[in-house]
């Protein structure tokens, strides 16, 4: 699979051939639905938390005698059938994360990277180096090139300056490759690959 390759400047800088095994698999919804559930369950804080009936802060006292009422018998007003009383069974905090093998999740990414390049959603530039971290000059070329919301990937580490400069922009993120995942990359309307980044996803998921 051949892919045209361009500079920021918009101006052409050759072409690059992508692995049919990893930008040309017919994409599954199936698989990608279960590899961004296991990533969302992961990063859920599941802080959640009610108080039992022995946390409220309730007198233990019994409330009236066990006999002669004509009512139902309660030892005290922490019971959760009383307003402001013990709530039953309810959340506690835990993990919401589950277990998904490596292969399925490496499987995703290449389902994720198939779909944009599927959808013409896939862009591959030069590189992503700049010499002065200025946001307005590369919001400017971004403007140009039309991307609205963006995700860029570079190579093991991404340039300094242009990390800095992208900072500040709208709708653009900037990932290292080892930082690519199939939420993040399912989630902006374009992907950005650069030459670099192309390489460490293939040797990644080779």
């Amino acid at each position: 699979m051949k892919l045209d390759v361009i500079k920021l400047d918009g101006k052409k800088a050759g072409s690059v051939d992508l692995g049919e095994d990893i930008f040309g698999l017919e994409p599954r919804a199936d698989i990608l639905h279960r590899v961004v559930r296991w990533q969302r369950n992961k990063a859920q804080a599941g802080t959640h938390k009610v108080k039992t009936r022995s946390e409220v802060s309730y007198s233990t006292k019994k409330i009236y005698r066990q006999k002669g009422t004509g009512g139902a018998r309660h030892g005290a007003r922490s019971a959760p059938i009383f307003r402001s009383g013990g709530i039953y069974k309810g959340p506690t905090p835990r993990s919401h994360g589950h277990d998904l093998p490596k292969k399925f999740r490496a499987l995703g990414l290449k389902h994720a990277l198939s779909a944009k390049a599927n959808a013409g959603q896939l862009v591959v530039i030069d590189s992503a180096d700049l010499k002065d971290p200025k946001t307005s000059a590369l919001a400017k070329q971004v403007k140009e090139l039309g991307w609205k919301r963006a995700l860029i990937i570079d190579g093991a580490e991404v340039n300094e300056n242009f990390a800095k400069a992208a900072r500040n922009i709208e709708g653009l993120d900037v990932l290292p490759s080892m930082g690519a995942n199939v939420y993040d990359i399912l989630k902006r309307d374009t992907l950005v690959l650069t030459k670099a980044g192309v390489e460490a996803l293939e040797a990644r998921l080779k």
